[in-house]
């Protein structure tokens, strides 16, 4: 399953970069404020979506552009971004990726993070380690919050988040070493999981920009939640992330 998931990464990565190089006007469309689609989008996630149909016909799927696909029987589901970062790719600002994972029973267990532009590729298996092109990594050892490198986003979508995020953002600027956002939040989850950034919080996501770093970040040796520290935050689209020691101490300044 998982090799499944990283040729239909590389597939879609495919479409991104060919898109990225030759210079073709991108036909851009606003699905709401602040929030974009791309022909690329499109283009990437059909191929993601047709590879897994061919590998498992019966499996539901959640993808952004094409909402769910339900199937009573199934057992398994593929929650999927075909590009993370979209604003980012329409800018020629190159933080993007794709974004891959799959639930057994509502429980995440395969994911894949893609960034076509770096060639680099996420991999994980529930109990069986995180990978970056296949070498193996671990979150990283900061001990301290005020000592962290922290990635966060920005509430785009919804703008009547904005007041309690500006608290937030003062505290986490204030308590630590740097507070960072790069604009595709399943690449920062899985710079978490590859310990370069030790932290990460944000508000207002879908599950496709969680499920996959979440995994990475896991099998990293990292913790995962929403903003109590529970493991609600696919639901509440509010996640905290980071290294052991750190995680508690976000958990802390958020509240």
């Amino acid at each position: 399953m998982l090799n499944v998931a990283v040729k239909a990464a590389r597939r879609a990565g495919a479409l991104i970069n060919r898109a990225a190089f030759d210079g073709t006007a991108l036909a851009v469309r606003a699905k709401q404020a602040n929030d974009f689609v791309t022909q690329v989008d499109q283009a990437a996630e059909s191929a993601i979506i047709d590879i897994v149909r061919r590998a498992y016909p019966a499996h539901a799927i959640l993808a952004e552009e094409s909402g769910e696909t339900a199937s009573a029987s199934a057992d398994y589901r593929w929650v999927i971004d075909p590009l993370d970062g979209t604003t980012n790719f329409i800018h020629g600002f190159p933080q993007y990726c794709v974004s891959i994972a799959v639930q057994h029973r509502s429980v995440i267990s395969h994911a894949v993070v893609y960034d076509p532009a770096r060639n680099e590729l996420f991999t994980a298996s529930r109990g069986h380690g995180a990978f970056l092109n296949d070498r193996r990594i671990r979150v990283s050892r900061c001990q301290r919050l005020k000592d962290a490198l922290v990635g966060t986003g920005f509430p785009f979508r919804e703008l009547s988040r904005l007041e309690p995020y500006m608290r937030q953002l003062k505290t986490l600027i204030s308590s630590t070493a740097g507070v960072r956002r790069a604009g595709a939040a399943a690449l920062d989850l899985a710079y978490v999981a590859a310990g370069r950034l030790d932290a990460f919080w944000e508000m207002g996501l879908a599950p496709w920009d969680m499920a996959a770093g979440a995994l990475l970040i896991q099998e990293a040796g990292g913790l995962v939640g929403d903003f109590a520290g529970e493991a609600g935050f696919l639901d509440s689209g509010e996640i905290a992330a980071g290294a052991p020691k750190v995680f508690a101490q976000l958990l802390t300044a958020l509240r």
